[in-house]
């Protein structure tokens, strides 16, 4: 985010849209890809829907992956989480058998 909104043009499904938005131009534009490229598979694989319906199912896939990225993301938080504090713990068992081997030659 670059903090200056700014009026960028995209086309969705043959519609000219003009939106706002502080983003980078170039990751609106692979938004507008995105929701283009979701839509326009639906209408090719469902010609009977009318286009309500077909941005209604793009929507719902959209909010599909989003749901599914947000739960894969908590879950690698997650796992990073345990391996930092398994480190913190190797480390510190590092650290006491360090001292217990110097402790131990010097009572040779």
């Amino acid at each position: 985010m670059n903090g200056v909104k700014q009026k960028i043009s995209v086309t969705i499904a043959g519609h000219d849209l003009l939106l706002v938005s502080n983003e980078p131009e170039v990751h609106v534009q692979r938004v507008a890809t995105l929701v283009d490229n979701e839509l326009l598979s639906i209408r090719e694989t469902s010609p009977e829907l009318s286009f309500q319906k077909a941005l209604i199912l793009a929507s719902t896939n959209l909010a599909d992956r989003l749901i599914h990225a947000e739960e894969t993301a908590e879950s690698l938080r997650k796992q990073l989480k345990d391996y930092i504090e398994e480190v913190a713990r190797s480390k510190n068992e590092l650290a006491d058998t360090r001292r217990e081997l110097n402790r131990l030659k010097k009572d040779r």
